[in-house]
């Protein structure tokens, strides 16, 4: 079984959660991590733009991924929101385990 963790960003702290807490009570996700406060620098319309996002990694099972993509587009603010796919590797088999079971 393969695992990944899915890159999002957002525009604000509670956009993350509330789009966190929906992946985990849909068990689309076992787990979404949120990090406040990273600065964005990127290109817009012709345009260097800078702005603070909010970080939210949600983990779960390679099969999932296009059903959480999905499911984020539905509930976020952006037009075309960050999510991407990392995958995982190698990892504690104990944990491994518990994001099987928590995502099934």
């Amino acid at each position: 079984m393969e695992f990944v963790f899915a890159y999002i960003t957002a525009g604000s702290r509670d956009e993350a959660r509330r789009i966190g807490r929906a992946l985990v009570e849909e068990r689309l996700a076992a787990c979404a991590n949120i990090l406040d406060g990273m600065t964005s620098i990127y290109r817009w319309q012709g345009a260097i733009e800078e702005a603070t996002e909010t970080v939210l990694i949600a983990k779960t099972r390679a099969e999932l991924f296009d059903r959480l993509a999905a499911r984020v587009r539905e509930l976020h603010s952006y037009d075309g929101p960050c999510v991407v796919e990392l995958r995982v590797g190698r990892g504690n088999p104990a944990y491994l385990d518990w994001l099987r079971d928590e995502t099934a």
